[in-house]
């Protein structure tokens, strides 16, 4: 008697959408991601005067997580919970709380526009870290830019002066949060989609800060609660313009255009707090931004090499 086989139902895979190449949509998404960022930080700001950052952080990841509720609920069309490395998922949103932590405590003591272009020092980090986790070959050139990059953080902070506080370490710290985040996401680039990133994102920052936010409890105003969601909304909203503006160009092609939220953050800190940038503070930004852009085209170069490479090496070239 033939064995009755039974059909084998299989799950269905979540995959991301498929790159178009439109990189003018994908610069005006990029631009309006920093308006939702750079009003993120200065609400953060302004909110840190009267809460502690841990608190701060925490209305954030609540409001990120709940938002991402209706993907984590099975059977429903955009359930994307199921993920093949769920630990590796946690521990990159562990790196990307030590970003936002950092970040929200280095404002408290900062002026916005002096914590935001140290903030931008993470690609110099990337570039370091992408050797020892994505073994990238760095060329002298990348090294100079990285080498420049670090010389306009010195420029900012000017260590052993009157006008250097300990308080600028908080945003390179959290800058090479920012870089570990970008490497694990590198690490996983294909395998994971990106609402699924984003739900483990905000689980693994809820869980942690749940377990910290009691040791410095400070009960919020009506006021301080509505700025929570602001921030939570705002960031939330920033993240995912971001991960939509990487489907219509490369990287490389974006890049340059995330530093205009300096700008936008620069307006909102003189417009709210009277903060102006002194005058070590742009030119240091500028040797950031600078080695930011060369760095950029460093990688579009490399991008365009490896696509030739490929394309010569394909037996139908």
């Amino acid at each position: 008697m033939p064995v009755k086989t039974l059909p084998v139902k299989r799950r269905a895979v979540r995959r991301a959408p498929a790159r178009a190449d439109r990189p003018f949509k994908g610069i005006a998404l990029i631009l309006l991601s920093t308006v939702f960022l750079g009003t993120s930080d200065i609400t953060a700001k302004f909110l840190s005067t009267s809460l502690p950052s841990i608190e701060i952080a925490w209305i954030r990841f609540l409001v990120f997580a709940l938002i991402m509720v209706p993907a984590m609920v099975p059977g429903t069309p955009i359930y994307a919970l199921r993920s093949t490395r769920p630990g590796f998922q946690l521990l990159r949103g562990a790196a990307l709380l030590g970003s936002s932590l950092f970040f929200i405590t280095g404002l408290r003591y900062l002026p916005i526009a002096e914590a935001s272009a140290t903030g931008f020092v993470s690609p110099l980090f990337v570039t370091a870290l992408s050797i020892i986790f994505l073994s990238e070959k760095v060329g002298i050139r990348r090294w100079l830019a990285t080498a420049v990059g670090l010389f306009g953080v010195l420029v900012i902070l000017r260590p052993g002066t009157g006008a250097f506080h300990a308080a600028a370490f908080f945003p390179i710290v959290s800058a090479f949060c920012w870089a570990t985040t970008l490497i694990m996401t590198r690490m996983m680039s294909g395998r994971e989609h990106a609402t699924t990133t984003m739900i483990y994102s905000s689980i693994a920052g809820v869980a942690i800060l749940t377990a910290m936010v009691p040791f410095v409890w400070v009960t919020p105003s009506l006021n301080a609660i509505l700025l929570g969601l602001l921030i939570g909304v705002a960031s939330t909203a920033g993240q995912w313009i971001v991960v939509l503006a990487f489907r219509y160009a490369d990287a490389s092609v974006l890049a340059p255009f995330s530093y205009t939220q300096l700008l936008w953050v620069s307006i909102l800190g003189f417009l709210i707090f009277g903060e102006v940038p002194d005058l070590w503070t742009v030119v240091g930004a500028a040797f950031i931004v600078g080695s930011g852009l060369y760095t950029a085209h460093r990688e579009r170069v490399r991008r365009s090499q490896l696509l030739t490479a490929a394309g010569e090496s394909s037996p139908n070239a």
